[in-house]
C-alpha cells in the first residue's frame, strides 16, 4: 500500500510541476505571439525568476562552489538550450503539436538513464517508449515538408531529456533549492546574448506581466521536478511526464483555439497510452 501511495504523491507532483511549466509556455507563446523575440523571453524567464528566488533562498558563498562541477554546469545548459527551442517552436506551432515533438525527451532521458547511469530498464519499459516514439513521429511527420518549428520543438526535447537524466546525477549532492538557483543564473549568462536582441524598454505593460508569469510558473514547475528526481528514478519520471501533453492541448484549445488534426491527434494519443501504460507498469510492480 505503501508504494501505491508514493507513486500517487510522485505522479500528482509531477503533474502539478509539467503543467506549471506549460503555463509558463503559453504565457511565452503569447509574447512571441505579440513579436517578442523567442531569445528575450528565454533571457528573461531565467533572470527574473532568479531575481524573484534569490532572497528566499539560503545561499552562502561556499554553494556557489556547486558551478565549477561540470554536472551542474552541463544541467544548466541542457535547460537553457531547452526553453530557447520551444519558445522558438511555440512562435510558429500550434502548442499541443510542439509538445508532441517534445516529448522525445523522455525517450532521450530514459535511454541516457540505461546507458550512461546503470539503472534498471525492462523490455516492457521499452515496449512502451517505442509506442511512444511511434506517436512522436506521427506528431512531427518527418519529411521534406517538415518545419523549423517542429525542428527546434525535438531539439527541445532531446535538451530536456538530457536535462532530467542529469538532474538525476546531481539530486542527491544538492539541494532543490541551489539546484534551481544554479540553473537560474547559468541560464542568466548562457541567454545573455540572444536575450539582448531586444531592448525590455520597448514592451507594454501587458508583456511585462506575461514574462512575469512565464518565470514564475516555469521556476515552479522546474523546483518540483527537481523534488521529484529526489524520490524516485529518472526511468520512472520519464513515463510520468508524459502527462504534460493534456496541460498543453488544454492550454492549447482553450487560449489559441487550436486542435491537432486527426494524425496528429492519433500521435498524441499513442504517446500518452505509452506515459501511462509505464505508470500502471510500475504500479504493478
Amino acid at each position: 500500500m505503501s508504494v501505491q501511495i508514493n507513486l500517487f504523491k510522485l505522479a500528482l507532483v509531477t503533474f502539478v510541476a509539467v503543467s506549471l511549466v506549460v503555463f509558463g509556455d503559453t504565457a511565452g507563446k503569447l509574447l512571441t505571439a505579440q513579436g517578442v523575440a523567442p531569445g528575450l523571453v528565454a533571457w528573461s524567464r531565467f533572470a527574473l525568476a532568479a531575481v524573484l528566488l534569490f532572497p528566499f533562498v539560503r545561499v552562502w558563498i561556499s554553494d556557489f562552489l556547486m558551478l565549477r562541477d561540470w554536472r551542474v554546469l552541463l544541467r544548466g545548459c541542457f535547460i537553457s538550450g531547452g526553453i530557447f527551442s520551444i519558445l522558438t517552436a511555440l512562435k510558429t506551432e500550434p502548442i499541443a503539436n510542439v509538445y508532441g515533438a517534445f516529448f522525445i525527451g523522455p525517450i532521450v532521458s530514459y535511454g541516457i538513464a540505461y546507458l550512461f547511469m546503470g539503472e534498471a530498464v525492462s523490455r516492457s519499459k521499452t515496449l512502451l517508449l517505442l509506442v511512444g516514439f511511434i506517436g512522436v513521429l506521427m506528431v512531427v511527420q518527418p519529411g521534406f515538408g517538415m518545419s523549423s518549428g517542429i525542428l527546434f520543438a525535438l531539439l527541445a526535447g532531446c535538451c530536456y531529456g538530457s536535462y532530467l537524466a542529469t538532474t538525476r546525477l546531481v539530486a542527491g549532492a544538492f539541494t532543490p533549492p541551489l539546484l534551481l538557483i544554479s540553473q537560474l543564473m547559468i541560464g542568466s549568462v548562457v541567454l545573455l546574448p540572444v536575450g539582448m536582441s531586444e531592448t525590455l524598454l520597448t514592451l507594454n505593460a501587458k508583456s511585462y506581466f506575461l514574462i512575469g508569469l512565464s518565470a514564475i510558473f516555469s521556476a515552479a514547475g522546474n523546483y518540483l521536478l527537481v523534488l521529484a528526481n529526489r524520490w524516485a528514478e529518472a526511468t520512472l519520471i520519464a513515463p510520468l511526464v508524459y502527462s504534460q501533453l493534456i496541460s498543453a492541448s488544454i492550454a492549447g484549445l482553450v487560449v489559441f483555439g487550436d486542435w491537432p488534426d486527426g494524425l496528429s491527434f492519433v500521435g498524441l494519443s499513442l504517446i500518452l497510452v505509452s506515459g501511462f501504460g509505464s505508470l500502471m507498469l510500475q504500479k504493478a510492480r
